[in-house]
């Protein structure tokens, strides 16, 4: 059963990393939006094509718009934050459990 321990120890480790590479990134576009960047540049376009996805639904979901503030990456930055406090520690435990 350690097999499965250390296995879900790792996935515990992996979902951590890209959550918290996923949370940059959305600050990044965040900061990108503030300023005048070039819409062509690979950069912008990357941030852009990874982000709009989960953004956009959030915006269509919840009217999250206050005068001009685009409040979506904050609820985004919050609903990552909690899969951090809660899923993460959840399956380390469960690895714990079974090692």
């Amino acid at each position: 059963m350690f097999v499965a321990g250390n296995f879900l120890a790792a996935v515990a480790g992996i979902i951590d990393f890209l959550l918290t590479v996923y949370m940059w990134v959305i600050i990044g576009r965040a900061v990108i939006s503030w300023v005048n960047a070039d819409p062509y540049n690979p950069i912008v376009r990357f941030l852009y094509e990874v982000t709009e996805p989960l953004l956009g639904r959030i915006r269509r979901a919840l009217p999250v718009s206050m005068g001009g503030l685009d409040l979506s990456p904050v609820i985004l930055i919050v609903i990552i934050m909690f899969l951090q406090s809660f899923l993460v520690p959840t399956l380390r435990q469960l690895a714990h459990g079974l090692g």
